[in-house]
């Protein structure tokens, strides 16, 4: 029987899971959305592995970071013990790259300022 956080902690994986989902063209998306069903399990968690074995390896050409937090996801499907960690790595790393994004806008907002006032003075 799951109790409320493991619920909490699956849906924000899900949630994640389904924000890279997004991100990616329509072949590799429908690839993704059928890593998650359970009949793949003996696909998703070898690709899990390597996913993170790679994101570890990303000074490498090709390898990229990007490839350790959906490695995670993948994986944590499979280890219920990983969820909890896996889903606070996971909002920790969007907070970072949220405020990252607000941090280029407002630069950018601040660059065009300053272009505007050179051209009116």
């Amino acid at each position: 029987m799951t109790t409320r956080n493991e619920t909490d902690y699956r849906a924000e994986i899900d949630r994640h899971f389904a924000w890279f989902e997004t991100k990616l063209p329509p072949g590799p998306a429908k690839f993704a959305g059928w890593l998650r069903k359970p009949t793949s399990k003996l696909v998703r968690v070898p690709l899990a592995l390597l996913l993170v074995l790679g994101g570890i390896c990303s000074i490498l050409p090709v390898l990229g970071l990007w490839m350790l937090p959906l490695g995670l996801i993948l994986i944590a499907q499979d280890i219920p013990f990983l969820e909890k960690p896996v889903a606070h790595f996971l909002g920790w790393l969007e907070r970072k790259w949220t405020e990252r994004q607000r941090a280029r806008a407002e630069k950018r907002t601040a660059q065009e300022r300053v272009k505007n006032i050179d051209r009116v003075g």
